[in-house]
C-alpha cells in the first residue's frame, strides 16, 4: 500500500481510514481503537471533546499531534457563525488549520444544511483554512465546494450513526468521476462490506466514528474496518469483471474433449 498512497490537502498517509473519536468508555478505549485500526488522521468533535482546555483530561496525551493528524470538526453546529467560531477555536488551540466543516440543517436526520455549508466554506478559505466539507452526495454541491478551494469533498453514505451504508452507489460514482480532489465518504458506514465498496467504488477514503465506537467489540472492529478499506482499494486498483445479466464459462470453451 506504500506505492499507493493518499494524497490530502498536500500530505501523504499510509490509511485510507479516518476515524472519529467520540461515543468510547475512555479517551484509553479511544487510543486502544485508532491503534487497531491504523488510522493515521482521526477527527475530534471541537464542541464534545477537549482538546483545548489543558487543565482537564485532554484527548491530546492520548493521540499525540505528532504522531497523527488531528482534524478539528464542526459536529453539533447549526449555524455559518457557530461552524467557523469552532474552527477558529481550534486554530488557536494549535490543532491547525486543516478542519472537517459540518453545518447540521435537521435535527433528525443530521443531514448538512448545503447553502450554510458552502458559505461556511468560504469565510474558512479565505482565513486560511482547509476545508474537508462534509455534504449530501449531490454532485452539483461537491463541484461547488471543489471549486471554492476545498481540497477534499466529504459526501455522506447515509445518515450519521444510521449505519445503513452506502444508499446511493450511483451518485457516488458521478461524484468520484468528477471529482479532481479526493472523495472521503463521511458517515452512515455500519460494517466492513460498507467501507470496503467505498473503495471498491473509487473513493480516495472512508470516515466512521459509530461503527467502530458503537460495536460490541470496538477493537476487532477497527482491525476490521482497516483490511476492508485494504481490500476495497486493491479491488478498485485490481479492476473488477464486468456485471452480465447471464453466465459466462469459467473455464475455456476452446480445446474440449469430444
Amino acid at each position: 500500500m506504500a506505492a499507493d498512497p493518499f494524497v490530502l490537502a498536500g500530505r501523504e498517509y499510509r490509511s485510507r481510514l479516518i476515524v472519529g473519536t467520540g461515543k468510547y468508555r475512555s479517551f484509553e478505549e479511544t487510543r486502544r481503537a485508532v491503534e487497531a485500526s491504523g488510522a493515521e488522521i482521526v477527527t475530534v468533535a471541537v464542541r464534545r471533546v477537549n482538546i483545548t482546555d489543558p487543565g482537564k483530561e485532554n484527548l491530546l496525551d492520548y493521540l499525540p499531534p505528532e504522531r497523527y493528524t488531528i482534524l478539528p470538526n464542526t459536529a453539533g453546529c447549526h449555524t455559518v457563525e457557530e461552524a467557523v467560531r469552532t474552527c477558529r477555536l481550534a486554530r488557536e488551540a494549535g490543532v491547525g488549520t486543516l478542519v472537517k466543516l459540518e453545518v447540521i440543517g435537521d435535527e433528525k436526520t443530521l443531514f448538512p444544511d448545503v447553502p450554510a455549508t458552502i458559505e461556511a466554506a468560504k469565510i474558512l478559505l479565505r482565513e486560511g483554512f482547509q476545508v474537508l466539507p462534509y455534504v449530501t452526495d449531490d454532485p452539483v454541491a461537491c463541484k461547488r465546494l471543489e471549486e471554492l478551494g476545498c481540497p477534499a469533498v466529504m459526501p455522506l453514505a447515509a445518515p450519521i450513526g444510521s449505519g445503513l451504508g452506502i444508499r446511493n452507489p450511483w451518485n457516488l460514482r458521478i461524484i468520484v468521476e468528477q471529482s479532481r480532489v479526493p472523495v472521503i465518504v463521511d458517515a452512515g458506514v455500519g460494517t466492513a462490506s460498507h467501507a470496503a465498496e467505498a473503495l471498491e467504488l473509487g473513493c480516495d477514503a472512508v470516515l466512521m466514528n459509530t461503527a467502530i465506537a458503537g460495536a460490541q467489540d470496538p477493537l476487532t472492529m477497527a482491525e476490521a474496518m482497516r483490511l476492508a478499506v485494504e481490500a476495497g482499494r486493491k479491488a478498485f486498483l485490481a479492476g473488477r469483471i464486468p456485471q452480465k445479466l447471464y453466465a459466462t464459462a469459467s473455464s475455456p470453451l476452446t480445446g474440449l474433449i469430444r
